[in-house]
């Protein structure tokens, strides 16, 4: 049976922000953010490394990982458990690679890492607690972002005149 739902894998497509969770030889966390992430077949998740140079050592001491994937709007995503495998050469690294360059990246990919999802499950956030409605939730939020682009927008133009 498919670990990641249809819902899982169009989240992940229109996110691709995840958040991975590896572990240093030290046993200090370590958690880095991957633009490139999505999933790859009902089991598997994968990204790009394009400059993750602590991920991927991490990841070649210690392959547990957790993934975090969350609609900052919404403020509902899910967690992705899992062992990563870094690939660097091979048939799957070059029609992982292929699908990258399918979808518009031009970025220097030093190696795919391909997660084997073991756990799924959703992130809700707190603020759903009170029955609040998602769409409450989202014009929140929205309104938010909306709020800090234009104090960014306005405090670059005034930049800009100096």
């Amino acid at each position: 049976m498919a670990i990641l739902t249809p819902a899982m894998k169009r989240m992940l497509d229109e996110q691709r922000l995840g958040f991975v969770a590896t572990v240093c030889p030290d046993g200090t966390p370590n958690l880095s953010p991957k633009g490139t992430t999505t999933a790859w077949d009902d089991d598997h998740l994968v990204f790009a490394d394009i400059h993750s140079p602590g991920t991927i050592a991490n990841l070649r001491h210690n392959p547990h990982v957790e993934v975090n994937v969350v609609d900052p709007f919404a403020r509902k995503g899910y967690r992705f458990k899992g062992t990563a495998e870094v690939l660097t050469a091979g048939a799957q690294y070059d029609a992982i690679v292929t699908f990258y360059r399918q979808r518009g990246s031009r970025a220097v990919i030093h190696a795919i890492v391909l997660i084997q999802i073991s756990h799924a499950a959703p992130l809700i956030s707190p603020a759903y607690d009170d029955g609040t409605p998602e769409a409450d939730i989202r014009r929140h939020w929205e309104r938010h972002y909306a709020d800090l682009h234009h104090q960014w927008a306005t405090s670059m133009d005034s930049t800009s005149e100096v």
